[in-house]
This record gives C-alpha cells, structure tokens and sequence, in this order.
C-alpha cells in the first residue's frame, strides 16, 4: 500500500470514541479520564470499556455521585497543568455542575486577565429517543452553547466522533463535547487514516440547490433521510452539519443559504430559545434578502420528554416532519 493510500475499518460511534480515548492517555501522561462509572462498568454507554484494565485507576477515575464535585476536581486539574477528560452520564445530570462549569470553566481565564486558562474536557451523552424519561433524556447543549468562554461540539460522524477528542483536548479553554446517545450503535467504515478535524467549521453532508436543511448531532441522520425523500420528488436539498454550536459557523450557513435560497433548522431541543432559534435570527439578521421564502424550524415538542415509546416519538422531530417543512419552504 502506497503512502497515500488509506483502508477502511468498520467500526460503531461507541467504538471511535473510545478510541480516541485510548490514544489520548496513551499520547499524554498528563490526559486522564474521570467520571460517574467510567472505570470498573465501563461507562454508563460503554464508552470506556476495557480502558481501567489498560491505563489503571489513576489514569481512569471512577467518581462519586457528585457532578459538582469531580466537576470541580476536573477544572482544579486544568489549572494545575494536568488535561483532564470529565464524563457526565447525562446532560441532565450536568445542571448539578452548572455553577462549576458557568461560574468557574467558563470565566477564570477572563478573570485573572490570562494567567489561569482551563484546559478541560467535558464528556456527556445528550438527547432522547431511547426510553429513558424526561429526566435523561433532553438536549440542553444550547444552553451551554450561550456561555462565553465554552467551545460546545457536536460530533455527529464516525469520522467526528473518532477525531474531536484530540483538538479538544489541546484547546486552552473548556470544551463540552455532547454525545447523542442514539448514535453510539452507529456503525460504518471509518477511513484510516483520516484529515484532522477542525473545531471551527460546520460540514456540507451532502449538497444542493433547492433547499439547506441545517442540523446537528442526532438529528443529522434524520436531515440526512428527509434529503433522500425530497430527492425522490426532485427537490435538491443541502445537509449542514453544524458541528460545533460554540462558536457557529456563520459563512457555512451563509454560504449554504446563498446557493438555495430556503433554510429548514432541524434542532431536537425545544423550539423556545433554542440553537435553531439563534441560526434563525442569524440568517434573518444578515441574509434576509437571500431567501426566497421564511426559515422553518423543526424541533421537539415544549414538553418534558415522555417516556412511552409512542409519545416520545412524537414529541420529537421525525424524517416526516423535516420533509413537509422543505415542502413549506419550497411551495
């Protein structure tokens, strides 16, 4: 095989992001991983299986039932030189660490005027679809994604999933990384090796000239089948995968607008003061003579999330509800 020749590997979501995991304690003595269950269960979705055995419990710290509190350790652990990766078992559950991650992560390099930066990474699985309850079940990461001082990812792709964790970690500020627990069982092949994944920029999926259908993390897939559909009736539609919440990229989604003239935010959080609301206003603010018709949105139902299967389905954007929004938009 040719230097410049790659091979492909099947693999889940799960799988590519526990391996960067494993390259990160094995590239950086200064890399350890800490949270609720990550040791000796392996992660609550089996994320860091395997990884105790291998790196031993200095390096992959089991935590108490305390977001505050190895929250906390973890940013004290930035600050004193070490690269700590924090997994929380649910966006829920990181409410409980709100003052830590807003008051602290976010604010300290601004605060002392440069001198304490926080280089911490925070883990944890966002979103529903998978019959767990209103209380582990929300997309909150745009309320993180209002904070300044944060980087908020999305990684949606085997390919993001795998390679977000590396620039993370090297990032001087605090990055949040939000894992869509309807992804981890993902499969596909995963080219090796690959280019590495910027942190600035959202990602065309797949082009066209009729429509941009907007999205991120576990609604991407869904963006992803509405395009086929609306392929099927000759309606072209551009999939933006946004990637990164914190900062947004805005020249992709101008970019994306400019060519179609149409926009449809696709966003599983609540429709009120959402991510889908801020990419709205946005194209509004400053590509308003580019459209051809008003900005659809598509999100979840203002409801906490049920917990029967047929309920939530409903309560949450389906492939359906994407498509009759581009039939709005392009009628």
């Amino acid at each position: 095989m040719g230097a410049s020749e790659t091979h492909e590997a099947t693999t889940t979501y799960r799988e590519a992001m526990r391996e960067a995991l494993r390259e990160a304690l094995r590239s950086d003595d200064r890399v350890f991983l800490m949270g609720e269950d990550v040791g000796r269960y392996g992660g609550c979705f089996g994320v860091s299986l395997g990884l105790l055995e291998e790196f031993g419990p200095e390096r992959v710290r089991d935590a108490p039932l305390s977001e505050s509190a190895f929250v906390g350790a973890g940013i004290g652990a930035a600050l004193a030189g070490l690269r700590p990766i924090v997994e929380i078992m649910t966006v829920n559950f990181s409410l409980l660490a709100l003052d830590q991650i807003l008051n602290n992560a976010a604010t300290l390099l601004h605060m002392s005027g440069g001198q304490l930066p926080v280089p911490l990474v925070i883990r944890m699985t966002t979103g529903a679809g998978r019959q767990l309850g209103a209380q582990h079940s929300h997309s909150l990461e745009g309320w993180y994604a209002h904070i300044p001082g944060l980087r908020v990812l999305t990684p949606a792709t085997l390919e993001d999933a795998r390679h977000v964790l590396a620039p993370a970690i090297e990032d001087p500020d605090p990055v949040l990384i939000f894992e869509h627990g309807s992804l981890y069982n993902v499969s596909g092949e995963l080219p090796s090796p690959t280019a590495p994944v910027g942190l600035d920029h959202a990602a065309v999926r797949r082009p066209g000239t009729d429509i941009s259908l907007i999205t991120y993390g576990g609604s991407l897939p869904k963006a992803l089948a509405a395009a086929d559909d609306l392929a099927a009736e000759d309606i072209s539609a551009e999939v933006i995968d946004l990637r990164t919440l914190r900062p947004l990229d805005d020249a992709t989604i101008s970019a994306s607008v400019a060519r179609t003239h149409r926009a449809v935010v696709v966003d599983e959080a609540w429709r009120t003061g959402s991510i889908a609301a801020e990419v709205s206003a946005r194209i509004a603010e400053e590509y308003f003579y580019e459209l051809d018709a008003p900005v659809e949105r598509v999100c979840s139902a203002e409801v906490p999330m049920p917990y029967a299967r047929r309920l939530e389905e409903a309560a949450l954007p389906q492939v359906a509800d994407i498509v009759a929004a581009a039939h709005r938009a392009v009628d």
